[in-house]
């Protein structure tokens, strides 16, 4: 799914795409989807948008905005975005497409379930949304080790560091997947308890988040996921479904694969020793 890599990945391939071209037609709930959660009425979506230009897209989280004018688009991690040059080649299967003036277009599937939300800027209310816009990006000055303590310090005695990345918007747009290196790279165990990390085990899971996020997000993504033109982003994996089954790059040994906390957890036992 979306996270904070391929929102801003994505971003950054709009603006240099999409980026004043003319809407002319929107067909939204093109093929029905009981997971896709669309914002007020979608029969209403082409009345919002058609004449107007997208100005630009922004990343909040693993959130992704697209600017047209005085309405936006939001689009929540679990929504499929691409792009198409002629808007002839657009898949039968669809949740939402956006089709321009020069016969472009850019459409959206749902993985799993999504946010599809249309409406005018001065309207929108998403509490989900706000708290991703509001959070420090983790690749700015702003996540500093000192607002990193900060969500630490009020955590309960019994909390994983699973729980501490990926729930509750502590870190929007840190998902399941991107905590997976972020803790390899770390030498952490996802079941850990972070009231027991040492000193050292805190700064090295800082300095991961940062790195590891911007080495994905530089490279256009995780090579799990794909890009606005349908190509897997270019940041190798190091745990992932791809690559669960080849021994550790460090030390050779088998990685584990498990189902926790509502997902599937990849560690190697030698290099991320369990701290409970």
């Amino acid at each position: 799914m979306m996270e904070f890599p391929e929102s801003h990945s994505l971003s950054k391939e709009l603006n240099k795409t999409i980026k004043g071209k003319k809407i002319v037609q929107v067909i939204a709930e093109n093929s029905p989807h009981k997971f896709a959660f669309y914002y007020g009425d979608p029969k209403q979506y082409n009345d919002l948008l058609k004449g107007k230009t997208i100005t630009e897209s922004n990343a909040y989280g693993g959130q992704l905005e697209i600017i047209a004018e005085d309405t936006k688009i939001v689009l929540s991690d679990g929504a499929i975005i691409r792009y198409l040059s002629k808007d002839n080649e657009i898949p039968e299967k669809n949740q939402l497409i956006i089709k321009f003036e020069d016969s472009s277009a850019i459409y959206c599937t749902i993985q799993m379930y999504a946010h599809i939300h249309v409406t005018l800027t001065k309207d929108y209310e998403n509490e989900y949304y706000e708290i991703a816009k509001a959070k420090p990006s983790p690749l700015s000055d702003d996540f500093s080790t000192k607002y990193f303590e900060g969500l630490i310090l009020d955590l309960r005695s019994t909390t994983t560091l699973k729980s501490f990345l990926a729930t509750k918007q502590r870190i929007p747009g840190l998902g399941n997947g991107t905590l997976q290196d972020i803790l390899f790279n770390a030498k952490l165990h996802p079941k850990s308890n972070i009231k027991n990390l040492s000193l050292d085990d805190k700064e090295r899971l800082f300095k991961s988040i940062k790195e590891t996020l911007k080495r994905m997000t530089e490279a256009s993504g995780r090579n799990t996921e794909k890009t606005l033109f349908n190509t897997f982003g270019k940041y190798k994996t190091i745990l992932s479904a791809k690559t669960f089954k080849d021994p550790c790059p460090v030390c050779g040994n088998k990685i584990i694969k498990e189902a926790y906390m509502g997902g599937t957890v990849y560690y190697c036992p030698k290099c991320q020793p369990i701290n409970k």
